[in-house]
């Protein structure tokens, strides 16, 4: 029983457990594969790599949902369903309006998406149809949650979603009031990429356990946010960006890489490093590193970058540990104006298209998710009355 003292346990039943499940393979995919010993990432066929270089997150949203890449045609259907739903019901509108403005984005995203599956079409008969239609509905929705929530905190006129563009072409405008430059949206249009699936994560796992239970997208989807708003999985890159404001702070005393050895010696985490997977550098994270160090030089702001590969030099010098993606995706949604507490949300606002997968796969052939617990508790005790307790 590794990982636990059971030594007093009867293990006849259930000889032993893996803690996190790690090591537990509990479904088969076409939707990634990752090698961590070589670094490699692969969605439904194509290495990142090729992905990045050459795909539009639209058209990473069909590879994933249909494990085959668009044609001409059916990539402006999508396209076009994915412009004609960006705008929100009002009442979701309203609710982003009057809620707490010191409220956590990634509260306020769970509670929206939430709120839009109750102004869906009524079921038309045809599940998977319906289930595509909500997997479109989400993806083009939750860039404006995110946007109108940022605006509305700030007390700023929200943005309504423009009928054209690209996705990270829209949420830039509706975020910043302005439309972004041809730079910024193949940025933010690589990120988006980068982000959109990644195996079997915690969320991922969320959205399929749900979906066992055949409830509906929404439901699965609002879960998996729950699960990724925690900060062992969706909020470290939030932790590097204010990890490296508080140096900023202080621009003319940091040092990075005594920063980081003082961090070590004290047994604090340097957060957006290291990962479950990977043994060797995170792919998502090298091609965040070329991003990061061209927009650092476009904005000025050369020192982020220069302290980051500090900190990268000296993590691998004394613990020889990678970086994952969380660490150079901080400084490039800094770079892009995104504040550091709406990163998780960016992160939820591609991760929905590996979520509605993995959904879609579920759903097609399913069966109950249900692990057991080894049980390491005492056996029939003897009651005792209230008043003698």
């Amino acid at each position: 029983m590794a990982q636990q003292n059971l030594d007093n346990i009867d293990t006849t039943e259930h000889p032993y457990i893996n803690k996190g499940l790690e090591g537990i393979v509990a479904f088969s995919t076409t939707k990634s594969f990752i090698d961590g010993q070589k670094g490699d990432l692969i969605y439904a066929g194509y290495n990142i790599d090729t992905l990045a270089e050459n795909a539009t997150f639209e058209e990473v949203c069909f590879l994933l949902w249909n494990d085959r890449l668009p044609n001409s045609t059916e990539l402006e259907e999508l396209n076009n369903s994915l412009k004609s739903q960006r705008s929100l019901p009002q009442p979701v509108l309203d609710y982003i309006k009057s809620t707490n403005k010191k409220a956590e984005p990634m509260a306020v995203l769970r509670t929206a998406v939430s709120m839009i599956a109750d102004f869906q079409d009524a079921p038309s008969g045809d599940a998977e149809k319906d289930n595509r239609d909500d997997a479109i509905s989400m993806t083009a929705q939750m860039p404006t949650i995110i946007a109108a929530f940022a605006r509305a905190r700030s007390g700023k006129e929200i943005v309504a979603p423009l009928d054209n563009g690209s996705t990270a072409f829209n949420f830039l405008y509706m975020l910043n009031g302005e439309k972004p430059g041809e730079e910024a949206e193949k940025t933010m249009d690589l990120c988006l990429i980068l982000h959109a699936e990644h195996g079997m994560n915690a969320s991922t796992f969320t959205c399929r356990a749900i979906c066992s239970t055949e409830s509906d997208m929404f439901s699965a989807v609002t879960g998996a946010i729950g699960a990724l708003k925690g900060p062992l999985h969706g909020g470290a890159n939030t932790a590097v960006m204010n990890m490296l404001l508080e140096m900023d702070a202080n621009a003319e005393t940091a040092d990075p890489v005594q920063f980081t050895k003082d961090r070590l010696a004290s047994k604090k985490k340097i957060m957006g490093f290291g990962h479950r997977v990977y043994k060797t550098f995170d792919p998502r994270a090298r091609l965040l590193r070329g991003m990061s160090k061209s927009l650092s030089e476009e904005t000025g702001q050369t020192e982020l970058y220069e302290w980051s590969e500090s900190i990268l030099k000296t993590m691998k010098d004394e613990k020889n540990i990678d970086p994952n993606v969380d660490f150079f995706s901080a400084t490039v949604y800094y770079s892009l104006g995104i504040e550091p507490d709406l990163f998780t949300c960016i992160f939820a606002m591609s991760r929905v298209s590996g979520w509605t997968a993995h959904y879609l796969e579920q759903d097609a052939n399913n069966r109950l998710v249900r692990p057991r617990a080894l049980y390491i508790g005492e056996k029939n005790l003897d009651w005792t009355p209230v008043e003698e307790r």
